[in-house]
């Protein structure tokens, strides 16, 4: 791995975890409440997702939850379980990375990889990377095994220069996501990694003004109690579980916590915000 300084621990933030959610029974577009549902995390037992959207107060920076990363067809790297070093595989056909100005790397992935090998073995930091160093809000996301069980993600749509946001959000995701337990050594050759950028941040004229499979969304809305509460979710997420725009809406509003019935008046008062996002996974 080479000569590093050490990655010192984070201190606790108000940050927050975001995927891989198991599909929940949701009702057609007609129904207007779902009562208590709970979502729950494959492989954790945990129990329900948790909700935490919350501005850190000592930096302005906004920090989102329960976010759901797909695996697109991104370059893939997997950990060398002998030697916990990094081996890319071929993409298919050989063919190339095409996302837009390329912004969005397999080094990115392969950066958040090294700082948690030297994190979790106390080995000096390593080396600033090469790709871009330009600000973008940011989400960093574990999934482990072969069948990609969410192990891990924690974000923000603030924008961060990208070397010191992958870096600390790759530690925050691994190790203080409130769902699950820190990651550990040894769970590190099972692991898999997906950098998303967020871009395109747009006010939508309405809770609708969006496309599944194409947009994330974020929602603001005032609650029973007369709170603001936001919730968000990546483009996959309603593409991933089959959701329309008023399942996904409705799903977003019991997961910023709105107890009360969904009617088509309240989905009129609320405040969307589209984006898009680039994606890499290893």
């Amino acid at each position: 791995m080479g000569k590093r300084r050490c990655v010192p621990p984070l201190e606790p933030k108000l940050a927050a975890g975001c995927c891989g959610v198991k599909k929940p029974k949701l009702s057609g577009s007609g129904t207007h409440s779902h009562g208590n549902q709970a979502t729950t995390v494959p492989g954790s037992s945990s129990g329900p997702l948790q909700n935490h959207q919350h501005v850190d107060s000592s930096s302005g920076r906004e920090n989102v939850s329960d976010l759901t990363l797909g695996p697109g067809n991104s370059p893939i790297t997997r950990m060398n379980p002998a030697s916990g070093a990094l081996s890319p595989l071929p993409r298919p056909n050989g063919t190339a990375n095409t996302t837009k100005n390329l912004v969005v790397t397999a080094e990115m992935c392969c950066y958040c990889f090294d700082v948690l090998y030297c994190h979790l073995y106390g080995f000096p930091q390593p080396r600033l990377p090469r790709f871009t160093n330009d600000p973008y809000p940011l989400f960093v996301t574990w999934k482990t095994g072969r069948d990609k069980r969410l192990r891990g993600c924690i974000g923000t749509f603030s924008a961060m220069n990208l070397h010191s946001g992958l870096r600390e959000y790759t530690l925050t995701s691994a190790l203080k996501d409130s769902r699950f337990p820190p990651l550990t050594r040894e769970e590190l050759p099972k692991l898999f990694c997906s950098v998303s950028l967020l871009t395109n941040f747009e006010d939508a004229s309405d809770y609708l003004d969006w496309e599944v499979g194409v947009h994330g969304i974020r929602i603001e809305f005032i609650n029973e109690k007369g709170v603001k509460r936001t919730a968000t979710y990546l483009p996959e997420v309603a593409k991933e579980q089959d959701w329309d725009q008023i399942q996904t809406i409705d799903s977003l509003l019991r997961k910023g916590g709105f107890k009360a019935p969904i009617t088509s008046e309240f989905r009129k008062t609320i405040k969307l915000t589209r984006n898009n996002h680039l994606a890499v996974e290893e």
